[in-house]
């Protein structure tokens, strides 16, 4: 068997090998977050949100809404070296994100069925 046949029939297998991959993956949402910091947002995002009446109060004073919320936790990065990630129930997470060119900071409970937003600050200000 000559270079072109090998070559011939490894592309064939490959071509075949990928559309299979993309016929069982791709109906599927699948995602890759191994990192911690994506681990950590897609675990709050994926809970039940509740907001503390301090956090409530923040929003009213810096004019956001939930959607804000959403994609601060979207885009996101946790600072791991303020939040307390040891705890037995609930982990205290801090998350800072850009919105409309303010860097806001909010920190987050994060239980086994809930994530209550405990505080939100407005770090540029």
């Amino acid at each position: 068997m000559n270079f072109g046949q090998r070559l011939f029939y490894y592309l064939g297998g490959f071509l075949i090998g990928l559309i299979l991959l993309f016929f069982f993956l791709g109906g599927k949402n699948t995602s890759c977050d191994y990192g911690p910091n994506s681990r950590v947002l897609k675990n709050i995002k994926i809970k039940e949100r509740k907001y503390s009446d301090v956090a409530l109060q923040s929003l009213n004073t810096y004019r956001m809404d939930t959607s804000d919320i959403s994609s601060i936790l979207n885009t996101g990065e946790v600072n791991f070296s303020k939040s307390i990630t040891d705890r037995d129930s609930c982990n205290l997470y801090y998350i800072s994100g850009i919105r409309k060119e303010e860097l806001i900071e909010l920190l987050i409970e994060n239980c086994d069925s809930i994530a209550t937003i405990k505080a939100i600050q407005n770090i540029t200000n």
